[in-house]
This record gives structure tokens, sequence and C-alpha cells, in this order.
């Protein structure tokens, strides 16, 4: 998709185009109303300028919209659009050691029960080596920082998946 195309494009199509970015329904719904994007600076612009005006339960309502790390092939709907682009972006945990794999998968329902979300980062190019230390970290975070830490690596996820978007044909 060229960015001509998601300025002009219907809001429906938009709408669905930009949720694979960000599973915030009300950032997807303002970036369409913030349409048309001049350039791919201001769309990212855009993008961080609305993020950061929305409330947390925004942002928690885009974190619901990631499997868990080392979990990218998940039969829940939510998550077949996004499917491959999670696959590649967590391409770090294919080759993981089994142990490493088990860890994170402990590991990420103790932050899940500790935080009440899913645990977010930036998984590209980082191993599962990388992930597991993050999250490691990320727990001793209170739950304040947490939540703006797992924020700042969504917008981060969501500057990808427009790069993606654009370069989708």
């Amino acid at each position: 998709m060229t960015l001509e195309e998601l300025n002009t494009i219907e809001p429906k199509t938009a709408k669905a185009a930009l949720s694979k970015c960000c599973g915030s329904s009300k950032w997807a719904d303002q970036m369409i109303k913030a349409r048309p994007f001049a350039n791919k600076k201001k769309l990212l612009e855009a993008a961080d300028r609305i993020w950061n005006s929305l409330a947390p339960p925004d942002w928690l309502e885009a974190f619901s919209h990631h499997p868990r790390i080392g979990k990218i092939e998940d039969p829940e709907a939510k998550f077949t659009s996004t499917q491959s682009w999670a696959t590649e972006e967590q391409k770090g945990v294919q080759d993981a050691p089994r142990k490493v794999i088990q860890e994170l998968a402990k590991e990420n329902l103790d932050y899940e029960k500790r935080f009440n979300h899913v645990f977010l980062v930036c998984a590209t190019g980082k191993t599962a080596e990388e992930m597991l230390a993050l999250l490691r970290i990320r727990m001793k975070h209170t739950p304040d920082l947490e939540l703006k830490t797992a924020a700042q690596e969504q917008i981060n996820i969501t500057h990808i998946r427009l790069e993606k978007l654009l370069n989708s044909i």
C-alpha cells in the first residue's frame, strides 16, 4: 500500500489496515481523521501524537492484540491478521533453546499475573535470551512504570508495522 492509498481509501478499509499496526480502535479512528499525511514522517508523527494522547485503557486494548512472546501461532481470531508480521518480528524465538522458550512461557504468565496484560516488547532484532532478560528486568517495575514502558514498546512496534503496511502490496 502506498501513502497515497492510505490517505484516500475508504475509512472502513483504512481502519482495518491501521488496526494491523496498532490494536487500539481509538488510535485507528483518530489516525483516519488525521489523514491525509503529507509524507511518511508526518504519518509517524501523527501516530506518536495520537498514541500519546490516549488513556491507559486504549493502551491495554492495543496490548491485547499481541500474542505472547514465543506463542505466535495462536488460533485466536484477533491475531490472524498480524500472524505473519508477528512471526517475522519474533523470529529470535524460533531457534532458541527449548529451556529458554519454556522459561519465556512461564515468566510470561508471571508477568501477566503481576501487570494484568501481556508482556510487550519490540521483538524485532532481539534474541529469545534478550527478550527473557528484558522480561526479568521489567518484572521489577512498578505497575505504573511498566504500563508506560509497554506503551513505548507498542509505539515502537507500531512504527515498524506502519513501515510494513506502506511496503505491502
